[in-house]
């Protein structure tokens, strides 16, 4: 794959995490995983940090009988929109990113 299509792959990856959470980037990374470093590399990391997200969601849920869940899922929706696109402006780039408050599950 030349780096051009990396770099658009990695950045649709990034872009689809906002719209369809943790499946765009499990899908490319099943699916690009084995076509370069890059797109490897920007998919395992959008992967990792949607799954996160994920678990903030369910963690705000619960807590949500308790008014500190309200804040813990604003936080997680507004990061998630932030972190996102500034990873899709550095895939797009060329650029390496890591998503930062990310526990990592695949490397």
């Amino acid at each position: 794959m030349s780096p051009a299509d990396e770099r658009l792959w990695a950045t649709l990856i990034q872009l689809g995490g906002l719209f369809f959470g943790f499946l765009a980037p499990l899908i490319g990374y099943l699916v690009l995983k084995d076509r370069g470093p890059f797109v490897r590399a920007y998919a395992v990391t959008a992967l990792n940090f949607q799954l996160t997200l994920l678990i903030a969601y369910v963690v705000g849920s619960i807590l949500s009988i308790v008014v500190i869940g309200i804040f813990i899922l604003i936080a997680a929706y507004v990061l998630g929109i932030v972190f996102a696109i500034i990873a899709a402006v550095k895939a797009n780039r060329g650029e390496w990113y890591q998503y930062p408050l990310t526990i990592r599950f695949i490397s």
